[in-house]
This record gives C-alpha cells, sequence and structure tokens, in this order.
C-alpha cells in the first residue's frame, strides 16, 4: 500500500470515530486583509503521481500537496508578465504542471492600459515547487484577453486554450465585440496563432450578452469541442482533426446546444453576482457512454428564487442535444451555483460540485456532491462541507469553483467565508 493511501485512510477513519463528515474537510489557505481575498480556486491531480496535487487562487496564489491533498504548502506566483487571476491548472502525461492565469505586465492593474494584454503559461516540472517565468498566449494589443480555460488533450498530447477576447473590456458601445479564441500547445512555451471560433460575437460588457466562459474536450478521435454562453444559449462548435496528426481540418458553425433560459449572469442573495458559465467534458473511458458529450451549467429558467444546476448530453457529436436534466435533487425552491464537472475517464462516471442552500432559509450555504454513474439517467447528491457558512459580507467572491477527478480519486476544491476571512478547502474523496 501506498504511503500516501495508508495515511488518507487513518485520517478518513479518525474523522469518522469523532463524528464528522463522511469525507474530511482540509482548508488549503486562509487569506486576511486582502485586497483581493483568495477565490475561484483550480485544482489537478498528477497523472503519474497521484498522490500529488497543485491547486491555485486569486490573485496569486499555488499550492502543493505531495500526500493526496492532506497537507498543503502555499506560494504566490510571479511571472515577467504579471499574475491576474482567473487560475486554471493542468496536468499532462509526463507529469508536469501548468498554471495559467490573466495578465498584468506593468504591476499597476486598471491603472494600466496593458492589463488583460495576453494569458499566461507558467510550468512546474517539480511538482509545483518550482515554475518557469511564463509564456505568452494570444498577445494583441489593446485588446484584452480575458476569463481563459484549458484542457488537456491526451489523445494528442498537447493542450487546449481557449477564452475571450474584449476590444475593450466594460465598454458599452454596441461596436465592441467579444469574441472566443483558441491556441494549442505540446509543452508550454510555444503556443499556436490564436483562431477565433465565433461568428456571432458578444459585447463588451461581461454579461450574458458577452461570448464568454469558453471550455474544451476532445474525443477519443481527437476532436475537439467547445462551449461557451451568449444572450441565454450555450453555443458549441465541433472541430474535426486529422486523427493522424491532430491538425484541425474543419471547424463547425456554431450549434444551439441550449437555446433558452442559459443566462449564465444572475445574481445569489447575500452574494451579487454568480456565474453559470457551462463546463463541457466528453466520455473516452471505454465504457457504455465512450462518445457522449456533457454541458453541466447552472441558470435561474425556473425563477431568481430557484438557481439549479443543470445537464445536457449529446450522442451524435454534437449535433443535438437532449432537454436539460436538472443535477440537484432538491424538491423545492431553493439555490444551487458556482457548478464545475469532470469525467473520471477509468469509468465514465460524472462528479459535480457545487454550493446548496437547500437546507435553510437564509443566506447559509452548504458545498454538495452530485454524481451519475449511468450517463446522467440518475443522480445521487451528497453534502461534502462539514459545516455551512454566510458569504454575506465578502469582498470579491469569483466567479466559480472546480472539482478534479482522476481514477477513482476525487477532489473538489471551494470558497469559504467565516468570520471575516475567506478561505480555499478540498474535500477526501477516493472512490
Amino acid at each position: 500500500m501506498h504511503k500516501w493511501w495508508f495515511l488518507s485512510l487513518l485520517f478518513i477513519a479518525s474523522t469518522v470515530a469523532i463524528g464528522q463528515s463522511k469525507y474530511p474537510n482540509v482548508q488549503i489557505f486562509e487569506s486576511t486583509g486582502l485586497n483581493y481575498p483568495v477565490c475561484e480556486p483550480s485544482i489537478s491531480i498528477s497523472k503519474t503521481e497521484p498522490n500529488v496535487m497543485v491547486a491555485g487562487a486569486v490573485l496569486k496564489y499555488v499550492y502543493r500537496s505531495e500526500d493526496g491533498g492532506l497537507t498543503w504548502a502555499s506560494k504566490k506566483m510571479r511571472s515577467r508578465h504579471g499574475v491576474y487571476g482567473d487560475p486554471c491548472i493542468v496536468s499532462d502525461l509526463k507529469g508536469h504542471f501548468h498554471y495559467f492565469h490573466l495578465s498584468d505586465p506593468t504591476g499597476l492593474g486598471w491603472g494600466s492600459p496593458w492589463i488583460l494584454d495576453r494569458i499566461v503559461c507558467q510550468t512546474s516540472k517539480s511538482s509545483g515547487k518550482r515554475w518557469s517565468r511564463g509564456s505568452s498566449i494570444g498577445l494583441n494589443r489593446p485588446k484584452q484577453q480575458d476569463k481563459e480555460w484549458v484542457a488537456f488533450d491526451p489523445i494528442f498530447d498537447r493542450m487546449i486554450a481557449t477564452w475571450t477576447q474584449f476590444d475593450k473590456y466594460g465598454d458599452e458601445s454596441p461596436t465592441c465585440e467579444s469574441n472566443i479564441l483558441r491556441s494549442f500547445s505540446k509543452n508550454g512555451k510555444r503556443w499556436s496563432e490564436p483562431v477565433q471560433l465565433t461568428t456571432l460575437a458578444g459585447n463588451c460588457v461581461d454579461n450574458s450578452s458577452t461570448a464568454e466562459g469558453a471550455t474544451s474536450d476532445v474525443d477519443e478521435f481527437g476532436n475537439i469541442y467547445t462551449a461557451w454562453g451568449l444572450d441565454g444559449k450555450i453555443i458549441m462548435v465541433k472541430s474535426t482533426v486529422d486523427r493522424n496528426t491532430g491538425e484541425v481540418t474543419s471547424i463547425s458553425e456554431e450549434i444551439v446546444a441550449i437555446d433558452s433560459g442559459a443566462l449564465w449572469d444572475f445574481e445569489i442573495p447575500g452574494l451579487g453576482r454568480a456565474n453559470g458559465m457551462p463546463i463541457i467534458k466528453c466520455d473516452r473511458s471505454g465504457g457504455p457512454n465512450t462518445g457522449t458529450l456533457y454541458i453541466n451549467w447552472a441558470d435561474q429558467r425556473n425563477g431568481e428564487d430557484n438557481t439549479d444546476i443543470w445537464l445536457t448530453k449529446s450522442n451524435d457529436f454534437g449535433l443535438t442535444w437532449s432537454k436539460p436534466m436538472k443535477v440537484n435533487n432538491d424538491q423545492g425552491s431553493s439555490h444551487q451555483f458556482f457548478t464545475w464537472m469532470d469525467i473520471d475517464q477509468l469509468n465514465g462516471h460524472l462528479y459535480f460540485v457545487f454550493y446548496d442552500r437547500r437546507n435553510h432559509t437564509n443566506s447559509l450555504t452548504d458545498v454538495y456532491l452530485a454524481k451519475t454513474h449511468d450517463g446522467g439517467q440518475s443522480f445521487t447528491n451528497q453534502k461534502i462541507s462539514e459545516s455551512p457558512f454566510d458569504p454575506t459580507g465578502a469582498r470579491f467572491f469569483g466567479d466559480y469553483n472546480n472539482i478534479c477527478v482522476y481514477n477513482g480519486l476525487v477532489r473538489p476544491i471551494w470558497t469559504r467565508f467565516e468570520n471575516g476571512k475567506q478561505s480555499i478547502w478540498t474535500a477526501i474523496i477516493n472512490e
């Protein structure tokens, strides 16, 4: 038995013995007195040493664990291009970690005309101990590059970065456009020339009419699927690739996976704006649902007092999509929000993490894990936070949480606010 598995079992046994949660909660980091309290966490599990995990959080934090998430070391990221939030962590087949974030090349934040002038990738070949100075993706001044997310493509051993390019962030003029761009890299150092995926542009206001929240995944043949939100719709494009080289041979027209109701910019009482943007995943497990595409998001189609978590799926390479399936199984009207989804390619099981208020009549908030083992035909929901928290009074709570699943290891990550302090947490879930 590996040492980290033995420690994990001891830790679980001890916490259950004293009556705590079935899934022990671990505080990764707590911040106080910061202009940007920690939030928007991302987490990734090494594909070569699964006991090694790396996480990140706003504004510049990186965390590293070598015992399956039981203990964590923290440090601040530094880059020659600046570090300005929206962390996204990816692990490749070599076990290298890649930390993606926004740029602040002058260090002046919004006081600089060059804020968000590119997406930045920093690479660690030492389990998160040391990081490269950062490579540049999509530099195109004076336009601004924002809200990146990156998928690892195991078929062609490369990373797929997608993001929103703003003509000018926050500009309300009708001629200001937001578009979805994409770039590839084998090593995190050199990136392909960005390609624009959108023909239907959004505005620059950073609301539901902005083309934003792009995520990607690949099928078992390496074809790429990218989804984003725009005007209450979820848009998707398929990029067909050469099966020998991985070169993109064609990009489909925009396909409307969800045609209405998916307004991603909505408010949650006690918190304010909450992001409901889509996450796309593809089953490559070799199981009964191999080839199935899934999109997960949150919206308020059932009313402003009833935010829900949704899933749609496609069995024909994204051409047609199912009606929305509700992931949260509560019976009343309550808020479920800040969803993220991952798929275990060992067996095709889907896992979701989200905030949930079904147990409360006020702003008290729990963290829930949902899962489906039958391709979305049924869902189980389980509270995984050991106690609720109230986000009322939080200065900035970000736009997302995250979850990473790899060969039975499930690591959700979320932000918590308590006693005026924000902190980042995970739960030890070994299936």
